[in-house]
């Protein structure tokens, strides 16, 4: 008589078959996740993006550029309106210096003004005026100072401490000046273009006698100086202050 096969249990059979699902469940998953590893690996990376250049700084002005393009923009009256003011300040005088600037803080309309009526009120601190020297027939040097805005004689006053030899070497250099200021600055004006902001009748060092003009630049307000022989109106020198 054959024996009969021996069949496992029902309950057998499902705890084996539901191993054997959860261990490939879990192979699968292992899988699945080393794919994404090497798939995020081998992406490419984007780069980042790149910084727009950085933008060159507008030129600043120096300090002096500062002050020139301030007076030169604010002031009205021009050089040679100033010259003649003051020259007719003095009666028989002529112009030996001439320089536009800033009114100092300190100073007022009252000192030691000319016989010619109460002066303009002084204008605020930095504003624009010409100081002007003129010199009469002996050599005596008179500042005139004038608004550059409204061309009122604000100062006007015998220059200090003048001895004889000061007077006689102011009156010296008039008699051989054979170019007038007005002759100096054309010459200078054909070098150097731009607005006329000091005139001066000195020596260089090789005592020549030259009529020193100095012309700012209103496109970059550089000054330059250039010096103007005073017997013949020839240009002897010429230097520019770019600071």
């Amino acid at each position: 008589m054959r024996s009969a096969q021996r069949i496992p249990p029902l309950r057998s059979l499902a705890v084996a078959c539901a191993l054997s699902g959860s261990a490939l469940l879990l192979t699968a998953c292992a899988n699945t996740e080393t794919a994404s590893s090497n798939a995020a690996a081998a992406a490419p990376t984007s780069p980042a993006p790149a910084s727009p250049p950085a933008e060159s700084p507008t030129p600043s002005l120096s300090e002096d550029q500062a002050e020139r393009k301030d007076l030169v923009s604010k002031a009205k009256v021009t050089w040679n309106k100033a010259a003649d003011t003051a020259v007719k300040e003095i009666p028989d005088s002529k112009l030996v210096d001439l320089e536009l600037k800033g009114t100092p803080r300190h100073m007022t309309a009252s000192p030691g003004t000319a016989g010619t009526g109460t002066p303009a009120p002084a204008p605020s601190p930095g504003a624009p005026e010409w100081e002007a020297k003129v010199a009469a027939a002996d050599g005596t040097v008179h500042q005139v100072d004038i608004d550059a805005v409204g061309g009122k004689v604000l100062r006007s006053q015998v220059e200090a401490d003048q001895d004889a030899d000061d007077k006689r070497k102011v009156a010296d250099r008039l008699s051989k000046a054979r170019q007038t200021p007005e002759q100096a600055v054309k010459a200078a004006t054909d070098r150097a273009k731009g607005t006329v902001t000091g005139l001066e009748l000195d020596e260089t060092d090789n005592q020549q006698l030259v009529w020193s003009v100095d012309v700012v630049n209103t496109d970059n307000w550089h000054k330059t100086t250039v010096d103007v022989d005073a017997a013949n109106g020839k240009v002897v020198r010429e230097h520019t202050d770019r600071d």
